[in-house]
């Protein structure tokens, strides 16, 4: 199936994340959903840890903004199966440096979204990316702090 349009489900995630509503959220994501970060090598799983590091995100980037989009459909990392699929470009910045960066959305049956894969650019805005990210975390309790 090849779409032209964006999923609904891609065009309300969008309005969310601009209006930094992190609480209209919820509907959009699968209890058991992935997400994929640039900086850690294993997935976040699971609504209630996802949402906590969506309002991490919120909190870390300045100037955030979508910049378009493409749709279409995807195979999923988690079980290889194909879904609709919908990429968002986006710019931000994070602690003064520009980052540039795509999120990868994948929907389940109903709509939700059951995956989330971000990538960014340039390796310095990755570096910036996951410092203040991981100090959010830490700081929101989501993960244990360095020893």
């Amino acid at each position: 199936m090849t779409r032209t349009t964006t999923h609904p489900t891609a065009a309300r995630f969008r309005a969310v994340v601009e209006q930094r509503d992190l609480g209209a959220l919820e509907e959009l994501f699968t209890p058991d959903i992935r997400f994929y970060s640039p900086v850690k090598f294993t997935p976040f799983e699971g609504r209630p840890m996802v949402l906590g590091l969506f309002g991490v995100l919120l909190r870390t980037f300045e100037d955030f903004r979508y910049v378009g989009g493409y749709a279409g459909e995807a195979q999923t990392s988690a079980d290889g199966t194909v879904a609709e699929s919908d990429v968002l470009l986006f710019r931000t910045t994070v602690n003064g440096k520009e980052v540039h960066g795509i999120d990868l959305l994948h929907f389940d049956e109903e709509g939700r979204i059951k995956e989330f894969t971000v990538m960014v650019r340039p390796q310095s805005a990755v570096h910036a990316l996951g410092q203040a990210v991981h100090a959010g975390l830490v700081e929101a309790g989501l993960v244990p702090a360095p020893q």
